[in-house]
């Protein structure tokens, strides 16, 4: 990445962390619960009638709360796969239960799943993949946390499961116009984003 794309991604990023950290709990709240509804309205329209399987991850902090979400899937009969962080930036996935253990990662100020890890080959069985965000663009451009976790997993995710149905997660705010985020040559677009009021979809050719 250019040192200048860099800067300018590291600009959007501090702006709506603050945001985030200024909204009103009851906001937070009321927002988890659009996310919630309007995620598992895609998940039935990709999976009609047939329990399967869904990649999250546990929003912390400031995030978009994603529990209500990973309940909703779970009590509509779905499977739930949370990451964990490796070394070398990869992810592996756990399945995950109501009541299961979840630990403090070694290498993210994240909570994680304990339980048996499974690595891209998980991925041949998964319907679609909620994505962390810190904003998008209507571009389908995604700026993250800034660990490049996700990164490396779409870039390998690609030999596996080419054209997977993926969707990240942020706030209506967070939605940018077109040509707002920098992108890379080798950063891999996002075709849609959830947020509280519904499903974008990005993309010129989604326009």
């Amino acid at each position: 990445m250019t040192a200048g794309n860099n800067s300018a991604k590291e600009k959007i990023r501090a702006l709506h962390r603050a945001a985030r950290a200024a909204m009103d709990p009851a906001a937070r709240e009321a927002a988890g619960a659009g996310i919630a509804r309007h995620g598992l309205d895609w998940a039935d329209r990709l999976s009609p009638g047939t329990p399967s399987t869904f990649c999250v991850y546990l929003g912390v902090g400031f995030e978009p709360p994603t529990g209500p979400l990973i309940g909703a899937l779970h009590g509509r009969g779905h499977r739930i796969l949370l990451p964990v962080c490796e070394p070398g930036r990869r992810l592996s996935w756990v399945f995950w239960a109501p009541g299961g253990e979840l630990v403090r990662s070694t290498f993210a100020p994240i909570l994680e799943p304990a339980g048996t890890r499974h690595g891209l080959d998980v991925m041949t069985g998964v319907s679609a993949l909620f994505l962390p965000a810190t904003a998008l663009d209507h571009d389908g451009n995604r700026i993250g946390q800034g660990g490049g976790y996700y990164d490396v997993f779409l870039d390998a995710l690609d030999g596996v499961r080419p054209g997977l149905p993926s969707a990240a997660i942020v706030y209506d705010r967070e939605v940018l116009p077109a040509g707002s985020i920098p992108a890379e040559d080798f950063d891999r677009k996002v075709p849609d984003a959830l947020t509280p009021s519904g499903l974008v979809h990005l993309g010129p050719e989604r326009a």
